[in-house]
């Protein structure tokens, strides 16, 4: 180990490792997957290392590194000269710096997406000749702009991702006597301005979404006796004979690191999947498809990693994803998915769940055994292995959603699986996409027997309803779905009621006026579903969900319109429940539903709901307590029914022409439009008993 000088590890278990190594000599260290990195660990290893000149760790975030872990590189690192980290929360001023005073050879800083950097301190760092705050928020860019320009060395500039706008970017560009570039990739600000250009700055180089990049990067390599176009030729001529020349290198550690680029080149959202589909589909006509699966095959489990994220990268494209299924890609992954490395099987199931979204690749998931790989996952890393679960639930959830497919899922033990992820897992993302597979496997209750067999599940009910209060609103959502589908079967209907669904189900609806349309369809949706029995529909009554189910009536989504006029159409076959509508002033909101939403089946609903409240049940609870109070509900009652009768009519009219009447009732409820007319007994209802 005396003569080791470079050294790349993976994950904080490794990292736990280096702190036993003894190179005194080790000069370079880089880190991935380094999210349980702590400062002890780190300050241990820099401690050990005081010759180090290039510390690099990322770009997963370091969530569990602080300004503390900072302080500590400088003090032992006298030599440094490269420091990259990502994803740390803050670091201080006083960390920088420490940085600026015990290590004066540092030219190379990256404070990758961080929450916050003080930027007075950076303009410290006179050594600094690259600098990158790419990702990171809550920058004071008057501050930036003024300082950092004296920073006596500083050539280069990265500001990528950041809220950056047009007058920093000028005064950093005009002011800066050594600034030659400045990387302004994906800022918002910067490209919303149209009026601003950074070719006035004369040698001086902008890279930004609406510059000339290649024009730009050829600029800094062509010479007085080449013309720019030129700069690239011999590469392009390469690149004819040889598609991929980084990725076909015979350096494990080049292609791997090419793979790496190709995963995030295409990203533009990280956090939301997006990524750029022109980029993506660059790579797939580029032969970049083929090489990656060729590479995937290696021995080498950072190299299978790098190459499964990159292909699960580009199978968010659907082009590309049809483009891997074409080419094998199903079978490769699901062999990695079997790693017994975290790292590989992770990034091997996340190009199975990105696969699992076309509906023409389910089916060949399931041929190539991939629904018992993801099973299997389940309880292989149901320890410490948060990011494999949530990508093998997520790629359950869509393949349960096909009838075949979720039949596969059941009969390979997917149910229990899902469960036992409901249940026991506390991590927001896995118990999303369980309850969201959940969901899927019990929407087949016509085709299968999934519904039953999921609430015979010991402890799926419960677990769910658990779910419905997480923090999380996209728990609470899936959770909700799945008890709504759940509850079409009787046994499970009651069950979920004792499991304290009735009550959950209703704090949620309480609780979501300014949540998702998602969330609040899903909500009502579970009530309306445990109100098909009338037990649960005079418990729902009792605990407050009328007045909830109402304001979701007059949410401005048609889906929340149909569930939330379903379920007051169920509760109001009770007069307990009838009255309460009228009470929490729901005629006006079920009139408005019947005559303007968008939605004929919410219209049709809102309807049977006012013709079972003015049935003449309600009137003897209406009459209950004193002569006056007697009275006073009779008069207000007599004004709601009048209301109520008028819409409903001019609603059944709308259906007056006969073939119009025909069609709509064969193609949106005919059963239910008959109660409408059967039930309502109103002595003026004469067009309604039409």
């Amino acid at each position: 180990m005396s003569k080791l000088k470079k050294l790349r590890f993976r994950g904080a278990e490794t990292a736990d490792a280096i702190i036993h190594l003894q190179a005194r000599h080790l000069k370079e260290i880089s880190g991935d997957y380094c999210r349980k990195i702590t400062d002890a660990t780190l300050s241990v290893i820099v401690a050990r290392h005081e010759a180090l000149e290039s510390l690099q760790l990322g770009p997963d975030f370091c969530e569990s590194i602080s300004s503390d872990a900072i302080k500590a590189v400088a003090f032992c690192c006298p030599k440094l000269k490269k420091l990259r980290l990502s994803g740390i929360r803050d670091v201080s001023g006083d960390a920088i710096n420490s940085l600026a005073k015990h290590c004066p050879e540092l030219s190379d800083i990256g404070f990758l997406d961080y929450l916050m950097v003080d930027e007075v301190a950076l303009g410290n760092v006179e050594s600094v000749r690259f600098l990158s705050v790419s990702g990171t928020s809550n920058m004071k860019w008057g501050v930036v702009s003024h300082l950092w320009t004296r920073l006596p060395k500083l050539v280069g500039l990265d500001v990528s991702r950041t809220d950056i706008g047009p007058a920093a970017v000028s005064r950093l560009l005009s002011s800066s006597l050594t600034m030659k570039v400045i990387c302004a990739l994906n800022c918002s600000a910067l490209e919303e301005d149209t009026t601003f250009s950074g070719d006035r700055y004369r040698g001086k180089l902008l890279l930004a979404q609406f510059t000339d990049i290649f024009k730009g990067i050829a600029s800094l390599f062509a010479d007085s006796t080449k013309k720019l176009k030129n700069v690239f030729v011999d590469w392009m001529d390469v690149k004819q004979k040889d598609n991929s020349l980084l990725m076909q290198s015979s350096q494990e550690d080049v292609q791997e690191r090419a793979a790496t680029g190709l995963a995030n080149f295409v990203v533009i959202d990280d956090e939301n999947a997006s990524i750029d589909c022109g980029r993506a589909e660059a790579v797939m006509q580029d032969g970049g498809i083929r090489l990656l699966l060729d590479l995937a095959k290696s021995w080498r489990e950072g190299l299978q990693s790098e190459t499964a994220k990159a292909i699960a990268n580009l199978s968010v494209n659907a082009n590309v994803a049809k483009a891997v299924a074409e080419e094998g890609g199903i079978e490769i992954l699901a062999g990695l998915a079997r790693s017994m490395n975290r790292l590989v099987a992770e990034e091997a199931t996340g190009g199975l769940w990105n696969l699992s979204v076309g509906e023409e690749h389910k089916g060949a998931i399931a041929e190539a055994g991939g629904v018992k790989v993801l099973v299997d996952l389940i309880f292989k890393w149901s320890s410490g292995g948060d990011g494999v679960l949530e990508r093998a639930a997520g790629a359950l959830a869509n393949l349960a959603a096909d009838d075949k497919c979720s039949m596969e899922v059941a009969l390979a033990g997917g149910v229990h699986a899902l469960v036992m992820l409901a249940r026991n897992c506390k991590f927001e993302g896995v118990q999303e996409q369980a309850a969201r597979a959940l969901a899927n496997l019990a929407a087949h209750g016509d085709s299968n027997t999934n519904n039953a067999a999921v609430g015979q599940e010991a402890g799926a009910l419960e677990a769910l309803v658990q779910l419905t209060r997480s923090a999380h609103e996209g728990v609470r959502q899936e959770a909700a779905g799945a008890l709504w589908n759940l509850s079409f079967d009787d046994r499970n209907r009651e069950a979920i009621a004792a499991s304290g669904g009735v009550e959950a189900l209703v704090a949620l609806a309480q609780s979501c006026s300014n949540a998702s349309p998602g969330l609040q369809e899903r909500a009502a949706g579970a009530l309306w579903g445990l109100s098909v029995s009338e037990v649960n529909s005079i418990a729902i009554g009792r605990e407050g969900g009328v007045a909830p189910l109402i304001a979701l009536a007059r949410s401005d989504a048609e889906d929340v319109h149909e569930t939330a006029a379903g379920a007051l159409w169920n509760l109001a076959f009770t007069p307990g429940n009838a009255l309460r509508i009228v009470e929490e002033g729901g005629v006006p909101a079920l009139v408005n539903l019947c005559s303007t939403s968008v939605s004929k089946m919410a219209r049709f609903m809102a309807a049977l709901a006012l013709a079972y409240m003015f049935d003449g049940r309600m009137d003897e609870f209406a009459l209950v307590g004193t002569t006056s109070e007697g009275i006073s509900k009779s008069m207000s009652l007599e004004g709601a029914r009048r209301l109520a009768l008028k819409h409903i009519e001019a609603f059944v009219l709308t259906f007056s022409d006969q073939h119009a009447f025909a069609v709509a009732a064969a193609s949106s409820a005919p059963a239910a439009l008959a109660q409408v007319t059967e039930r309502a007994r109103i002595q003026e209802a004469g067009h309604l008993r039409c």
